[in-house]
């Protein structure tokens, strides 16, 4: 198992850089960009889109999430900043919080360049990244990029192996030793710190190579009952692959929608962004995303923390995320659940 640099704490946030309903400033390329409420650029044609990122990073630390988080879209319907860039972006903002993908679609990419870059961004944070890879689910975009979507699972398998293989490839090597030519001259150098490699996915397939060959597993839409049962598969699957019981850490995504004024209209708001985002009915999500007020929610999170989830990635539906990621935290500390530092 290669648990975290730094414990991770009871909750994560995944960071806005998959906005709905606004037009972001990094959004507008040129002074001249089409994209329906764009804000002016610089002089230079880029609006400060680093600075943006930046500050919201540290904000979120402070407020207490122990994990910073990125999803992945290569190709979408909406702008979409690229995850491990923006993680690149998170780690020269922080100190000590860790920075994951959540998750990185494995099997659109070259694992061995995923490898190099995730062994980059290992060692510029000082050991803090989290890997997640999954599968994804949009067909289309495996098209645009011309990937074997019937065999993404097996890919991704294989791809895991080839990350490792890559990492381990470089590990106790003198490199005044290295021959100037041949096998040995290309090695993946200098070999990072090790790299947790957390897999994605509430299917059965997912649960089961989460245990043969990641170090977490992190799903999303999966209730309170279910996520107690899927653990205990969990187990199982662990030990049957003959690995020692608590390899593999236990994470949860959660769709987010605090609103201590008005629940009813925080939940449809919730849902009218998740319907933007996934491009499917509102109606989808109803039983999928938790909203409420600030300590309905922390009592939700508090229960999958009580179930064994050891990390709770809060997603929240909205393009500002940290008014309603602070009041949850407070909520959670009121309830003994401590995320601030």
């Amino acid at each position: 198992m290669v648990p975290p640099a730094n414990p991770l704490g009871p909750v994560g946030l995944i960071l806005p850089t998959l906005p709905q309903q606004t037009m972001p400033r990094w959004a507008a390329s040129s002074p001249r960009s089409s994209l329906p409420g764009a804000l002016p650029a610089t002089g230079t044609g880029f609006p400060d889109a680093a600075s943006e990122l930046a500050a919201i990073c540290v904000e979120a630390e402070r407020l207490g999430a122990g994990a910073l988080w990125a999803c992945d879209h290569i190709f979408w319907h909406r702008p979409v900043l690229e995850c491990l860039t923006s993680l690149t972006v998170a780690a020269t903002a922080t100190r000590s919080v860790a920075l994951g993908s959540c998750v990185l679609q494995l099997p659109l990419r070259s694992p061995a360049i995923v490898a190099k870059e995730a062994a980059s961004l290992q060692l510029l944070s000082g050991g803090r990244l989290v890997l997640g890879v999954g599968v994804g689910s949009h067909v289309g975009e495996y098209e645009v990029l011309g990937a074997d979507f019937a065999t993404r699972g097996r890919d991704l398998d294989a791809g895991i192996v080839t990350l490792r293989e890559s990492w381990a490839s470089g590990q106790g090597v003198d490199t005044g030793d290295l021959e100037a030519g041949g096998a040995e001259r290309y090695r993946q150098l200098p070999a990072p710190p090790p790299v947790p490699v957390w897999v994605g996915g509430s299917s059965e397939a997912a649960l089961r190579r989460a245990a043969r060959l990641a170090d977490g597993w992190i799903p999303l839409f999966v209730e309170v009952p279910d996520y107690a049962t899927a653990l205990e598969r969990l187990a199982k699957e662990t030990d049957r692959a003959g690995r020692p019981a608590g390899s593999v850490t236990p994470a949860i995504v959660l769709f987010v929608s605090v609103d201590d004024d008005d629940v009813d209209a925080g939940r449809q708001r919730g849902l009218e962004w998740m319907s933007s985002l996934y491009g499917i009915p509102a109606k989808a999500f109803a039983r999928h995303m938790v909203a409420g007020t600030s300590a309905q929610v922390a009592a939700t999170v508090a229960e999958y923390l009580a179930t064994g989830a050891q990390h709770v990635v809060i997603y929240i539906t909205a393009d500002d995320p940290l008014p309603q990621f602070e009041r949850l935290v407070d909520a959670l500390g009121a309830d003994g659940i401590q995320a601030r530092r």
